[in-house]
């Protein structure tokens, strides 16, 4: 475990302007980011009428591109980009949508960015299969790059993700899941990726600082998580005003209940336990679950972790040229820890 102490990550010396948006970030990849959105249809396509409705419908639901944006901004902070970030970005991209097809099909989700699933529109076997294609069509098109490097980092990527999906399945008693491990889960799960996506544009421009990029891009991903799983328990939902709780819905136990749990009294121990033995959770048993974490200090101690692993991100860029694309990356911190969605 990392230490107890948490650091202010604002002060560190790349200090990031709070409240910075996405779309500043974004800025000086703005053009490229349209690019890698065409080159991962240009990979998908097919001539299959299925596929191309699939296809078609994850293109349509796809996230921030926050992850190719990382990536192209590593190829950029020596100031030598090269042109295939583009489709190592749009590859990197595709295999992350794979896994999110494959998690929804794991948990039979019926939602996700508040359009239906892939299992939820056709089926529970096409979203299998097309997670599937995904995968293979991405590192297909990596392939053709003809760069080893680059193709090792992603499949040893994949690998850790399956890794981590597994470990995840293999929980049977939650409330028992420790520090340690969540640390482990979300290391494989996250962070295995983001710090490829940085490894991937170091090999795109920026080699001599692959080490110091994928370590920003691991400590990222470790703060990405943590500040995700404290965003479950504290956004409200629009249409409730209470907490969206989807981890405590799916009996999934994260850092603020880990930490939680050590010091809250048998009878609160005993609500948390009659909620994880519940197949129908509902809003308020959410409510209280969260105001018994956040009254044991589950909250705080979350983001005191969350502010180290950004202050080990901050570290990690300290030796890099200070470009733009650097400046951006040091923003990402700032919005990765401020965000709220």
């Amino acid at each position: 475990m990392i230490s107890a102490a948490a650091p202010d990550w604002r002060r560190a010396s790349t200090t990031a302007p709070r409240g910075v948006t996405l779309q500043a970030i974004q800025l000086p990849v703005r053009d490229k980011l349209h690019d890698v959105s065409q080159a991962m249809a240009r990979i998908v396509s097919s001539d299959m009428p299925l596929v191309g409705q699939v296809s078609a419908h994850l293109l349509a639901m796809r996230g921030k591109l926050f992850r190719p944006t990382i990536l192209l901004l590593s190829s950029e902070v020596a100031g030598e980009p090269e042109e295939k970030a583009v489709t190592l970005a749009a590859a990197l991209e595709l295999i992350h949508l794979a896994t999110l097809v494959h998690d929804d099909a794991v948990d039979h989700s019926a939602l996700r960015r508040g359009m239906p699933t892939v299992n939820a529109l056709f089926s529970h076997q096409i979203s299998v299969i097309m997670g599937d294609f995904l995968y293979s069509t991405a590192l297909t098109h990596m392939v053709g790059l003809g760069d080893l490097e680059a193709l090792q980092a992603m499949t040893r990527a994949s690998t850790e993700m399956t890794l981590g999906e597994m470990r995840q399945l293999a929980v049977t008693e939650p409330l028992r899941f420790t520090e340690r491990e969540y640390y482990a889960l979300i290391r494989s799960k996250t962070a295995s990726l983001m710090r490829t996506a940085c490894e991937l544009g170091a090999l795109a421009g920026a080699r001599r600082y692959s080490g110091a990029l994928g370590n920003f891009g691991e400590s990222l991903g470790m703060a990405f998580q943590i500040a995700d799983d404290l965003l479950d328990y504290r956004e409200e939902k629009e249409t409730t005003g209470k907490p969206s709780g989807l981890d405590l819905r799916e009996h999934k136990v994260t850092l603020p209940l880990i930490h939680a749990l050590r010091d809250m009294s048998p009878a609160s121990r005993k609500e948390v336990e009659r909620l994880f033995d519940s197949e129908n959770v509902t809003d308020e048993d959410i409510t209280s679950v969260a105001r018994i974490v956040e009254e044991n200090g589950g909250f705080e101690y979350a983001r005191a972790r969350g502010d180290e692993y950004a202050e080990k991100a901050h570290s990690a860029l300290a030796d890099l040229p200070d470009t733009v694309a650097r400046q951006s990356l040091a923003a990402s911190i700032s919005y990765v820890m401020e965000r709220h969605s």
